[in-house]
């Protein structure tokens, strides 16, 4: 290490090193922060304990010399369109479904319900980064970052022992989230060009079209520069709003009268209902980069905000493609919505086709999240001449397991709902009402507490009935009760 100057912050932090990538150092708020040191206890300051913050070479925040250049920091109109972008994905598609397994009344309350929770646990998110970047002194921390910072920072020795798992745990489930969105991305492509050839060419199995877009897949994945992915993704974005409005151009013809649906399902599908709901409101992820990334950070909150105008337009998208779509297609409707349109039609078929591109582009910025968490640990076992063989090995590893996961679970529905249960309700739920509680320490007012208590039982009644029902009814698919 190289000697550096002290730095006095808070009584619980001690010094903020600035470690790069590429091995330079430097400290305070200039650039972007890898590495802070905390004393695992106020009392013992030689034990320290890091906390990486991803230092982002491929970043639009640094320049080539790796100082921070504010020209690059974005508006809250372009911070708008990126919490659009980042939200409305193929959860959207499969909200008609969630209706299914609710009822038309109950899961349009439901809906509003669900994304009033989730736009609060982001500003819980918020909040709680806001409040640690003062206490430690640093720019900005990522959710993981958040998350192990809140308890490291605790007044309590006991909580401040848990400060590595937070971390883990954070990381583990955004590994599960992003690598269920490749997964379902797999399976979404595949049914869709399934639907469309099928017409022509005659019946052939998803899993010969699965295999084809496996070459592709593992091209896009092996692109390692984010800067390179950026144009597929505007074509992905460009294709995907495109590809709504003519979605809604159909469900809006023929509706049928709102009593011709039930109001109400079941109460034994309302699991499968939350997975569906939660898994769409995908962007709790985003929201910290973001935030981060502003030219006026603080215009994020407020009732007026930037995170609340967005999330607003985004559940209003979410409540009239559940209702529309629902009421439109009824109890036949798939696990998404495009496999609903007459395949006949050349508009129909066209919007298979750019919805299918869309998610196809959107593979490889999904799979990025967790190589960007599994290879350091990889690097630590590998020498530095294997590096970038060990980590494209590990991208091609985890499109091949994405393909078998989405080879073996066909049902898109169901995996959709799984993933939702599984892994977003809690980073979307759970870890928001935890961190805030655990940041707010002995501030936490009991009506505070008992709101994070009961959004934190929200969570995880969803994730455990959710994660049941799913993964009974993939059981019963497998064993042949629910072909359907």
């Amino acid at each position: 290490m190289m000697d550096m100057e002290e730095q006095e912050v808070e009584p619980l932090i001690s010094d903020v090193l600035v470690v790069t990538r590429s091995g330079t150092e430097r400290r305070g708020r200039e650039g972007i922060v890898s590495d802070i040191s905390i004393p695992s206890s106020p009392e013992v300051h030689g034990r320290s304990k890091k906390i990486l913050v991803p230092s982002d070479a491929e970043s639009d925040l640094l320049s080539e010399d790796g100082e921070a250049e504010t020209d690059h920091k974005i508006s809250n109109t372009d911070t708008i369109i990126h919490m659009l972008k980042g939200n409305i994905g193929t959860g959207i598609l499969a909200m008609p479904d969630a209706i299914k397994n609710s009822g038309l009344l109950v899961g349009n309350i439901g809906l509003v319900f669900m994304a009033t929770i989730c736009i609060h646990c982001m500003h819980i998110l918020v909040n709680s980064s806001q409040e640690l970047c003062k206490r430690t002194n640093l720019p900005f921390l990522t959710y993981s970052d958040v998350a192990e910072t809140c308890f490291a920072t605790s007044s309590s020795p006991r909580l401040r022992a848990f400060a590595p798992t937070a971390r883990t745990v954070i990381d583990v489930f955004l590994c599960i989230t992003q690598l269920g969105f490749c997964c379902v991305y797999f399976v979404f492509v595949s049914q869709n060009l399934e639907q469309i050839f099928n017409h022509y060419y005659g019946e052939i199995n998803y899993h010969i079209y699965m295999a084809i877009i496996l070459i592709p897949m593992l091209f896009l994945a092996s692109i390692r520069n984010l800067k390179y992915l950026s144009p597929v993704s505007m074509l992905a974005n460009i294709l995907q709003f495109i590809g709504l409005g003519i979605i809604f151009y159909y469900v809006f013809q023929d509706l049928p009268c709102t009593w011709d649906r039930k109001a109400f399902a079941s109460i034994g599908q309302l699991p499968l209902f939350f997975g569906t709901a939660i898994y769409a409101f995908e962007g709790i992820g985003v929201v910290l980069p973001l935030e981060n990334q502003m030219k006026t950070s603080a215009d994020m909150k407020g009732w007026n905000g930037v995170l609340n105008t967005s999330m607003v337009i985004v559940s209003c998208l979410y409540i009239a493609v559940a209702f529309f779509g629902y009421l439109k297609y009824g109890d036949s409707v798939a696990g998404s919505i495009t496999l609903n349109l007459p395949v006949k039609e050349f508009m129909a078929m066209l919007v298979k086709l750019m919805m299918s591109l869309a998610v196809f582009f959107t593979y490889a910025l999904q799979v990025y999240v967790p190589v960007d968490i599994i290879n350091p640990f990889i690097q630590k076992r590998v020498s530095p001449q294997n590096y970038l063989k060990a980590e494209y090995a590990l991208r091609f590893s985890l499109v091949l397991l994405t393909f078998a996961l989405a080879a073996a679970i066909p049902k898109l529905d169901l995996f959709i709902s799984l993933v939702g249960a599984v892994a977003s309700s809690t980073l979307a739920l759970m870890a928001p009402a935890v961190i805030d509680t655990v940041t707010q320490g002995e501030r936490c007012c009991w009506q505070r507490a008992l709101k994070n208590v009961i959004i934190f039982i929200i969570g995880f009644l969803g994730f455990i009935f959710g994660s049941y029902v799913s993964l009974r009814n993939i059981i019963n698919y497998f064993i042949g009760e629910d072909k359907t």
